[in-house]
């Protein structure tokens, strides 16, 4: 089974960046679309950045469009999300997901799911 591990997370003061990996083991990714998505504590994830499995087409919340960029490099089998001038309010833990078919913001429509990774923005 698809298995995704993210890494890249950590504490960081408002204004910074932090990059996010997403990486998959035993098997590739180029045939999923990839999304990221943040999770508050008791809240269902929230869809922040989404990628087509060809890489051609990308979808952002309005609330970190122009700050994130999400990418993927199928050479190395991985997907990242490159977040910069970050906010207090994207605090949460980042997951990623993978599917077969569209990208999609729908978390639901996700099948594999990583662990997370937790991205804390404070002074």
């Amino acid at each position: 089974q698809l298995q995704l591990v993210e890494s890249g997370g950590g504490l960081v003061q408002p204004g910074g960046s932090l990059r996010l990996s997403c990486d998959a083991s035993r098997f590739s990714l180029d045939d999923y679309a990839i999304g990221w998505f943040r999770q508050a504590p008791g809240k269902e994830p929230e869809a922040v950045a989404v990628i087509t499995s060809d890489g051609t087409r990308t979808n952002y919340a309005d609330d970190v469009k122009g700050r994130f960029t999400i990418s993927r490099h199928n050479a190395n089998n991985t997907v990242s999300l490159q977040m910069n001038s970050l906010k207090p309010e994207d605090t949460g833990s980042y997951l990623c997901a993978a599917k077969r078919g569209l990208a999609t913001m729908e978390s639901w429509r996700y099948t594999n799911w990583g662990q997370g990774t937790q991205v804390t923005v404070s002074s």
